[in-house]
């Protein structure tokens, strides 16, 4: 028998009813000498610090570096616990059955390092160790699950790569875990959270927020004249900005005293634009922010659904080229779009043309070719689904399309001694921006002008001063974040630099869109409109980590780097694991030795328990700063919500006053105060009765 594994059970299924396997299974499809079983995406993954006998946030345990790490089954969060989640248990002793029947193993996850992560982790928790070949394709169409069947590698072949992932997520673990737990040790209160990519991207959203906060406008003066000739006007502005009204206004003065505008030079040349490169997932994600606004996660969660849905090639990839076997069938892709109603006019006008090279380069092809639509035409989907199918759609054809003529003029006239300028531009051939009806979006002063010949005179038909205001540069939106992640922070304006810039950039296309939603979750950041904003304590972890080394962009760019080469063999994982520690261990000294007053310990109640410690408020509970104490108080209690004042009241004084409408088991409400029995636990205690019962937090 042949066991296939894939990603998903329903990528599961796609695979089951090429290869024959109809029966369904508990946990697996079986049929025709197959048996096609699934993950649901992680099923394994790294042990957290308890597993290594590290109880608590210890000053003394930190840095924390295990000496080999354990695998354990995803985990769910069971009360103040946390334990192996069952349906993961269950999948993971049906696919060790499998594994154990088998004759030969097929890795059918997604073709990618978190993909081969997956299976790798669930092949060693299992202690498995028969060879495997893997399934990699780059579309989930039939044909292309047929011929990748058929051409199966050998799994040793993706060892590299399989290093790659493993040592991306064992550093994510050494940084995030150490540094997390120093910055709540130093802060006091406050439940904190730094990581290797994370920190850095919050770096540049705060960076760019307390820039543009700090920013002081400086007033300037430009002059504006406007003229016209043959029935078209245009406006043309001062070469030179005034910092002072005065003189921009005696200029004026002078101007309009002249009335005439004469032409002194006239440049028209020609321009040929080349049509935009195909899509990788961060400039589809980009443009979708721009144009649609839609978040990064958004757009890669509708990619991932149209390629299981079999019209979209795979989405995590990082090239924006195809290889020459590749742009062989890009004719057929072209031919099956003029039978969608959208591009069919356009795409039947390429049927037998000549196509554009341009996104050809197989040297830069990375695991993916760039994102393209499949054989197979969509048939329904939703209103976003379309929008991203559209827009791979059109880049596609776009790519493929000839150059843009287009006929570009600058035109530099006087009056009076003061310069001005004006730049018109026309389009003489559309080529690919006749996909979408493009305007030249590049030149947005571009204006309409008449034919103009150096020696013109022109009439002043109007002539003012404009107040004008510099202008900071404005708040990250997830396009111009992407944008940044994607060259680490630099800002490049050239496109060979910027492409140069994506082997050091941070995240990898497939993980950006998780680090932003990672700074929602954890209330770092959020919306306002398009742009991203940093919170309150947000703004409290930048101003206590900007200067140290977890917030160095240029060093996890670095990691990504050497990460990329660990997967072309070029280097070796246990060096940069040690590169990890080193870093790790610098880190954490630089948090443990912060003086941070947003959230000093001194700040609560001394512990009436242990009397050393001092009582911190959380969100869901107050408890002793020393670990080794114990007391806690959830601030859920019967469906009520404490309030600190409360809270504050029990340790203090032993009990609260009366609360009302606590609520029993039955549903029933009931009033009590609360107070501490000899142990220290929360207990009820009634009018004119008692203490009775032993208050339970809400489950």
């Amino acid at each position: 028998m042949k066991v296939i594994i894939a990603e998903k059970p329903s990528v599961a299924r796609d695979i089951a009813l090429i290869v024959g396997a109809k029966e369904r299974k508990d946990g697996y499809m079986n049929g025709n000498g197959y048996a096609v079983t699934w993950g649901f995406g992680h099923l394994v993954g790294l042990a957290m610090p308890e597993a290594y006998g590290y109880e608590g946030f210890r000053r003394e345990n930190l840095p924390i570096f295990p000496e080999r790490f354990q695998l354990v089954p995803r985990q769910i969060k069971d009360g103040k616990q946390y334990k192996d989640d069952p349906g993961v248990v269950k999948q993971l002793a049906v696919i060790k059955e499998l594994f154990d029947k088998s004759e030969s193993i097929i890795c059918a996850t997604d073709a990618g390092r978190e993909g081969e992560l997956i299976f790798r982790y669930i092949y060693h928790y299992l202690g498995c160790s028969k060879p495997f070949s893997r399934l990699w394709i780059s579309s989930l169409t039939d044909k292309a699950i047929r011929q990748g069947l058929d051409n199966l590698k050998d799994g040793r072949q993706y060892d590299n790569l399989y290093r790659s992932a493993k040592a991306r997520s064992e550093a994510d673990w050494l940084v995030g875990i150490n540094a997390s737990q120093a910055l709540c040790l130093s802060a006091g209160r406050g439940v904190f959270s730094l990581g290797r990519v994370q920190t850095p991207t919050l770096m540049m959203i705060c960076n760019r927020y307390m820039e543009n906060k700090n920013f002081t406008p400086q007033k300037y003066y430009q002059l504006c004249v406007q003229s016209g000739k043959d029935n078209i006007t245009f406006a043309a502005l001062s070469a030179d900005k005034y910092e002072k009204k005065d003189q921009a206004d005696s200029n004026l003065q002078q101007i309009q005293s002249s009335g005439t505008l004469q032409v002194t030079a006239a440049d028209k040349k020609e321009a040929a634009q080349e049509p935009p490169l195909l899509y990788d997932l961060t400039t589809l994600q980009k443009e979708a922010n721009v144009r649609h606004g839609f978040s990064a996660d958004k757009t890669l969660s509708i990619a991932q659904s149209l390629y299981e849905k079999k019209v979209m090639s795979y989405p995590r990839t990082g090239s924006r080229y195809i290889s020459d076997d590749v742009f062989d069938i890009i004719p057929e892709r072209i031919r099956l779009l003029a039978a969608y109603p959208r591009f069919a006019a356009y795409a039947a006008t390429l049927d037998g043309q000549p196509l554009n090279n341009r996104s050809v380069n197989a040297a830069k092809v990375t695991d993916h070719h760039a994102l393209l639509v499949t054989e197979n035409l969509p048939g329904e989907l939703s209103p976003d689904e379309r929008t991203i199918y559209e827009m791979v759609a059109a880049r596609m054809l776009e790519s493929f399309s000839g150059k843009c003529i287009m006929e570009k003029t600058a035109v530099t006239l006087q009056a009076a001694g003061v310069t001005f300028s004006v730049h018109g531009s026309v389009i003489k051939v559309p080529g690919w921006r006749s996909v979408l009806n493009l305007s030249d979006e590049e030149d947005e002063d571009s204006a309409t002008l008449p034919e103009l010949h150096q020696g013109d005179a022109l009439p002043i038909y109007n002539s003012e001063v404009l107040e004008k205001q510099t202008k900071p540069r404005p708040f990250h939106t997830e396009s111009t974040l992407l944008a940044a992640m994607e060259s680490a922070g630099k800002e490049l304006e050239n496109e060979e630099e910027r492409r140069a810039m994506k082997e050091v950039g941070i995240g990898t296309p497939a993980t950006r869109a998780a680090i932003i939603e990672t700074l929602f979750s954890r209330d770092y950041i959020r919306r306002e409109k398009k742009s991203l904003v940093p919170t309150e304590k947000g703004l409290a972890v930048h101003s206590i980590v900007k200067d140290k080394k977890i917030a160095d962009i240029s060093m996890t760019g670095s990691w990504e780097s050497a990460l990329a080469k660990i997967e072309t063999g070029e280097t070796d994982a246990d060096t940069f694991h040690r590169g990890i520690e080193v870093y790790t261990a610098q880190i954490t000294t630089e948090l443990l030795n912060t003086a941070i007053s947003i959230a000093s310990a001194a700040d609560g109640p001394v512990c009436p328990k242990c009397k050393r410690g001092h009582v911190l408020f959380y969100n869901k509970i107050a408890k002793c700063s020393d670990v080794d104490c114990g007391l806690k108080v959830f601030r859920n209690i019967c469906n009520k919500q404490l309030t600190d004042k409360q809270i504050t009241e029990l340790l203090t004084k032993g009990k609260t006053g009366v609360i009302k409408g606590l609520q029993g088991k039955s549903g029933k409400p009931f009033d009590a105060s609360l107070a501490f029995d000899a142990q220290f636990n929360v207990t009820f205690s009634f009018p004119d009765k008692g203490a009775q019962g032993t208050a339970k937090k809400k489950k």
